[in-house]
């Protein structure tokens, strides 16, 4: 059943709003998963925030016209079958998401991505940002960096203090 018009234009405005939002999407094929498992792959994506929707490619490339971030986007980026997942809060849990899943599921496939700035990424680029530390692990690595030197500082002062002690040990041990 054809979609009308006015249902064509209502999408191509829902989809213009949310990827106008997004910070990234990762572009899928999702042939050959079955209904159950698309659920699924959505279910574990709602959870971290992220909206999977299956569309058209001429709404899609609508779409991304009225976005004025992803204007400039070669139309020919859309093509076959395209689902987005998109990410609206962190940078690359949408990758990370799908190339997990995509793991286990191999008839899930990553065909690329696009920046909330308009950048198209390539499948390898995707899953090398899926690949990346968390932001909680970066962070950590950072603090850990900065305490590394202030331990070691306090770790050569305690043993000055300790070779102090020692030699008044030893001058007291000395005398008696």
């Amino acid at each position: 059943m054809a979609i009308s018009r006015v249902a064509k234009e209502q999408a191509v405005d829902i989809l213009s709003k949310e990827l106008g939002r997004i910070k990234l999407a990762v572009m899928t094929d999702y042939r050959g998963l079955t209904v159950r498992e698309v659920e699924e792959l959505r279910s574990v994506l709602r959870d971290e925030g992220i909206s999977y929707r299956v569309t058209k490619n001429t709404l899609l490339r609508l779409a991304a016209k009225n976005s004025p971030a992803l204007a400039d986007i070669d139309p020919s980026t859309f093509m076959g079958p395209t689902a987005l997942a998109m990410g609206f809060d962190d940078e690359v849990a949408a990758a990370r998401v799908i190339f997990q899943y995509a793991k286990t599921h191999q008839a899930l496939e990553i065909v690329g991505g696009i920046t909330g700035d308009g950048q198209v990424l390539t499948a390898a680029q995707v899953k090398s940002l899926a690949t990346l530390p968390t932001r909680e692990q970066l962070l950590g690595q950072v603090v850990g960096t900065i305490a590394a030197p202030l331990t070691g500082f306090v770790g050569v002062m305690s043993g000055n203090v300790r070779s102090i002690i020692n030699v008044l040990n030893a001058l007291s041990e000395a005398k008696s």
